[in-house]
This record gives C-alpha cells, sequence and structure tokens, in this order.
C-alpha cells in the first residue's frame, strides 16, 4: 500500500529533506559556472610512473572539451544521438563525458570489466552510433562484436596505440575540432550547449542485473543537477580538496561524485586500478575519497592482522584504541562533552595506533564516503574512531544516486544519514523503502513496463531496499528480494549477518543461502593468507588450497571462527552449517556484479551440489 498523504503518517514512516531550494538545472550550466570560478593548474591529475603524476588545468581541460565537442559534431555525431564510453578512470573519460553533454548527446557508460559478450546488447539496447574505447583491449573486445552492433557507426580510441583497432583516434577528433573552432563556431556550440533542458536526457546508465537482464536507467540533466546541488550542501568542500578517483566512473557513485569534485574546484586525481589505491594515497595524499565497503574492510582486515601478529602488549593496546576512540566518536555524535581523562587516553591512543593508519591514507584525509553497499558498522565506528571519518549514505543509480548521506555535523553510525535536500522517503507496509523528488530517474529506456513497476502513479520510486527511520535517519536492513525465506516462513536478512562475519581476519567473503530451505547455510571464502599462516603455525602439511579445507582441523578453526561472530541472532536466523569454497567469489564467473555487489542467485546455482550436501540429513 502506498498512501497518498504521507505527511499524515508518523515519523517512523515518512521523512524529507529540506524542500528544494535551487530550480531546475543542467549539468552545462555547472560546467561553464565551474570554469568561471576556477582556472587551477592541477584541475586534474593522472599517474603516468612511480610517483609521478601529470596535470591538467581546468583551461586546458575545457579547451579539449570544446575541440572534442566539435570534433563529434564533425563526425556526424548529432543533438538527441547516444554515444557510449568503454574506459578505465582518467582525463579523456571526463572530457568526453562532457563534450557529449554539451553536445546534447546522452552518454551510455559500459563497465571496462565487462565481458565482450555483454557489450553487444548495450550499444544495441540503447542505439549508439558511436563508442569511446580507452585501449587496445577495450578496442579489441569491441571489435570482437562489432557485428552484432549494427547502429554502431564510429569507434574512437583514447590512446593512439589503438589506432589500427579504431575507426579514429581522440587526437583526431580533436584536431578536427580544432580546425573547425572559429570564432563563431565556438559562440555557436556555447550558445547551443546553454539550450540543453533540466528534462534533457544526460545519460543512461545499465543497472547492474542482480535479478535479470540489465535495465537502462535514463537520468537527465537536472536528476543529476538537483543531486549535486543537494550533496554540496551538506559535505562541504574548501576548494583546495584533492580527490582519488577510483570506483569505476561507469558507476553512478563515482559519476556524481566526479560532478560534485568538479563544482567545488577539488582536484581529481584518477586511479586505473583499485590494486594502486594504496600507493596512490601516499603519493597524492587525498582530502576525500569514496569508495564501496570492500576497501574499508581490506583496510580493517589489515589493521587487525598487524595488530594481532604484534604480540600480547601490541593486541592489548590496539583493542584498548579502539574502545578509546569508539567511546569518543559516540559521545560527539550524541553531542556530549569528552571527559578529560578520556580525552587524554584518546590522544595517547592517536600517538601509538591511529597515527599509523592515517599516515596509510597521506595524511590529510578529512572524509571518507561511502556507498553501493552496507558498511559494517564496527568498521564504521572503528574509522571514525581513528580520526578518518566515513560517511555512510544511500541510493541507487535510479536515483542518480544520493538519497540520504551522513554529513559531518549529523552522523550516526548503522545509519545511513539523513534525507538530502528535495528528497522524500515513505516506508511502506511491507518495510521497502520509497522515495519521490527530483533525484528519481526518468524510467528504463524501451521498457515501459518495467517503469511503471519501479515508479507507482503518485510519482514514488520502489527501491527494493527494506528498512527503518529512526529520528530522521534512515537504516537499511536487506534487499526485499534478497530476503531469504525459510521452508518454515522465517524471514531472513542475509546483509547484516555477513557483515558480522566479514570483520574477522580469517574471512575474505561470505554469502548465506536459505530461501525455502530448512535452515539457513554459509559459504565462506576464506583469507588465505591469514589461514595459511594459522596452518604453517600448526604444521600442517597440503599441496594445495582444495586440500587445506579438506582437513577437520582447518575447518574446525574456520567454523570457530565464524560462530565467534554470529552473536545475538535468533535461532532461525544462525546458519546451521558452513561450507569452505577456494576461490573467491568474482564478477567474471556472473557471481558479483560491477559493483560488486553479491548475485545470491547464480551463487546458490553455481554451488547447488556443494549446498545441497550441506542440507543431507538436516534438521529444521
Amino acid at each position: 500500500m502506498t498512501p497518498s498523504a504521507p505527511e499524515t503518517l508518523g515519523p517512523t514512516r515518512y521523512a524529507r529533506g529540506p524542500v528544494r531550494s535551487t530550480p531546475p538545472g543542467t549539468l552545462t550550466q555547472l560546467y561553464f559556472d565551474t570554469l568561471q570560478r576556477f582556472d587551477k593548474p592541477d584541475a586534474f591529475r593522472t599517474r603516468v610512473g612511480q610517483g609521478q603524476w601529470q596535470a591538467l588545468s581546468h583551461a586546458a581541460f575545457a579547451e579539449r572539451v570544446r575541440h572534442v565537442a566539435l570534433g563529434l559534431r564533425a563526425l556526424g555525431v548529432q543533438r538527441g544521438d547516444r554515444v557510449a564510453l568503454l574506459s578505465e578512470n582518467r582525463p579523456e573519460w571526463a572530457i568526453a563525458d562532457w563534450a557529449c553533454l554539451t553536445t546534447g548527446v546522452a552518454d551510455v557508460p559500459i563497465y571496462p570489466t565487462l565481458p565482450a559478450e555483454q557489450i553487444p546488447y548495450l550499444l544495441t539496447d540503447s542505439g549508439a552510433v558511436a563508442i569511446f574505447v580507452s585501449s587496445v583491449a577495450q578496442a579489441e573486445k569491441v571489435g570482437s562484436i562489432r557485428g552484432q552492433a549494427p547502429g554502431l557507426r564510429t569507434v574512437i580510441g583514447f590512446d593512439e596505440a589503438t589506432r589500427p583497432f579504431v575507426d579514429v583516434v581522440l587526437s583526431d577528433v580533436e584536431a578536427r575540432g580544432r580546425a573547425a573552432a572559429t570564432p563563431e563556431a565556438v559562440r555557436a556550440w556555447e550558445s547551443d550547449a546553454k539550450t540543453v533542458q533540466p528534462s534533457d536526457l544526460a545519460t543512461i546508465i545499465y543497472t547492474s542485473g542482480t535479478t535479470g537482464a540489465p535495465k537502462g536507467v535514463m537520468l537527465s540533466h537536472d536528476n543529476f543537477y538537483s543531486n549535486i546541488i543537494a550533496t554540496r550542501s551538506v559535505v562541504p568542500m574548501t576548494g583546495n580538496d584533492v580527490a582519488l578517483s577510483f570506483l569505476p566512473l561507469s558507476h553512478i557513485f563515482e559519476r556524481t561524485g566526479d560532478y560534485w569534485f568538479f563544482v567545488t574546484g577539488t582536484s581529481i586525481a584518477y586511479v586505473e586500478s583499485v590494486d594502486l589505491v594504496p600507493i596512490a594515497m601516499s603519493e597524492v595524499r587525498p582530502t576525500i575519497a569514496m569508495s564501496v565497503p570492500r576497501l574499508y574492510e581490506k583496510m580493517y582486515a589489515r589493521v587487525l592482522e598487524n595488530a594481532l601478529a604484534g604480540g600480547g602488549l601490541k593486541k592489548r593496546i590496539f583493542f584498548w584504541a579502539r574502545a578509546v576512540g569508539e567511546r569518543c566518536t559516540a559521545l560527539a555524535a550524541a553531542g556530549q562533552p569528552i571527559p578529560g581523562f578520556l580525552a587524554w587516553q584518546y590522544g595517547l591512543a592517536k600517538r601509538l595506533v591511529f597515527s599509523k593508519l592515517q599516515q596509510r591514507t597521506g595524511g590529510r584525509l578529512r572524509y571518507f564516503v561511502s556507498g553501493g553497499a552496507p558498511l559494517a558498522p564496527e568498521i564504521n565506528a572503528f574509522f571514525n574512531g581513528a580520526g578518518l571519518t566515513i560517511l555512510e549514505g544511500y541510493g541507487l543509480t535510479e536515483t542518480s544516486p544520493v538519497i540520504s548521506v551522513n554529513t559531518p555535523e549529523a552522523q550516526r553510525v548503522g545509519t545511513v544519514g539523513r534525507m538530502v535536500e528535495g528528497v522524500e522517503v515513505l516506508i511502506a507496509d511491507d518495510g521497502e523503502i520509497l522515495t519521490r523528488g527530483p533525484h528519481v530517474m526518468q524510467g528504463y529506456f524501451n521498457k515501459p513496463d518495467a517503469t511503471r513497476e519501479a515508479i507507482d502513479s503518485e510519482g514514488w520510486f520502489h527501491t527494493g531496499d527494506i528498512g527503518i527511520l529512526e529520528d530522521g535517519y534512515l537504516r537499511i536492513t536487506d534487499r526485499k528480494k534478497d530476503l531469504i525465506v525459510t521452508a518454515g516462513g522465517k524471514n531472513i536478512a542475509p546483509q547484516p549477518i555477513e557483515n558480522l562475519v566479514k570483520t574477522n581476519k580469517y574471512v575474505s567473503q561470505v554469502v548465506m543461502i536459505g530461501d525455502r530451505r530448512k535452515f539457513p547455510v554459509m559459504l565462506v571464502v576464506p583469507n588465505f593468507e591469514q589461514l595459511e599462516k594459522w596452518a604453517k603455525y600448526k604444521e600442517l602439511i597440503w599441496t594445495d588450497r582444495a586440500q587445506l579445507l579438506q582437513m577437520p582441523t582447518v575447518q574446525a578453526k574456520m567454523d570457530q571462527e565464524v560462530r565467534s561472530h554470529l552473536t545475538g541472532l535468533a535461532s532461525f536466523e544462525t546458519p546451521k552449517k558452513i561450507a569452505l569454497l577456494e576461490h573467491d567469489f568474482s564478477v567474471e564467473s556472473g557471481e558479483l556484479t560491477p559493483t560488486l555487489k553479491v548475485k545470491r542467485r547464480v551463487i546458490d546455482q553455481n554451488y547447488r551440489a556443494l549446498i545441497d550436501a550441506l542440507y543431507e540429513g538436516g534438521k529444521e
């Protein structure tokens, strides 16, 4: 049931952010305004070698965008067309994006990790007439499937090395644009760019497909504009900030984040691989970075490993410091003063423990921002206690994406914050989170039935997530379609339980299974670095991981480690059996989405024989 008058509901069912204070706007409006306000020599940076970063100024960036935009026109790309983008994070991604936007073209970002066979559907469904590709590897992907995308006219390579595999390289497009850039042509281009309307289509972003074929999310200029303005007002930026950009720009979270960085004059340092993030942090020394929870989980696991490997005294100091930090942040969140002795303890904890973690992030970090999946409260509390603030937020591709976010002034660990400007949230009778406002997409491209299913007649978008409101703060409890309903009719939200286990240093990945089964079970991928260290200490002998996981001693160890974190659960929620896996879940296997969300049904299918064996002889 969706009430037609949510304001008549109690505060536990309905909340809204501040009333929108700005009229509808466009990304092109933000683009030109930003270039008038900022002229920094290092607006963008990209890593070109060990400790070496190449800078691109606002002025040089604007010139390249202008030339690419005019070059696209020379190639026959017209207003209203769609152009795809298949690239890792780099300045050329942003140049191509803004060139499309200022030409009235909607771009279609494609995850650079997608296999070739998944690309034709995206190109054909979107009707893309051209595609930018970053490298030879990406160009070869497109070349292998080009015959399956008959509407694709032009392939544009970013790198010179792509020339033999593409129709034209970016430098050629820029050269065409430069040749066409007479004063009259430039004035006409800029004038035309400023006629883009708030309701005009800015992009089509295809969903990850956790429950089926990808759907093209149509986002307008005002979808982005409203979200950027709302976010800018609650998370302050200084104009001298430095951001590390490493989540794929094809992901709505990083893309909107990069727009936010751009319009606030934040220098953006691009990292093409997540593996380079630790090095980049020490070299760039960012003040802000955005990530999905996996990065924070890995960082926490590394810190915990170092503490536990350092002997009894080091371990006691670490856990003492963690407790002190958590007490201080809890008091601060409640608006209460920190007593003098506790403040002294916190200062000591910083020197002994937390300063080392801060140094690993470059020593200047003001905020981490977390999104894309739930972050374990224990990990969030630890980072906040260590002086590394994680602002956890919530949103979806369909909501541009920010619905709510914790802010430096209003933060509650375990929630995803309060609603941002212009956003309404309603908790439906079944617990589903509904949202309405200027952030909600125009619909799914070429899928009117799916659009009507997602957005009801009163404009409420059905997120598919389950949550509750607490004093205006939103707490996510699980995915509606991810809920496990046992054969006995018990409903189980698996993500919070999985998050409990993820904090164990012996665990890399974990997935709960149990839908329509007698009881829940758990599939666990061990952290083999830690497990093998322990096995060597115990003088165990093995030849491969499969043999290691078959050892009763190892199984008992992992069972003990997992169950030590399964506290405070009802009996029906507690996994009855645990299976160990020797390989990580991956995007390539289809078990994770490109944004690293678990495809529970795929995993259930892939490991069906193993899962069935767990239930043999099991009792309810």
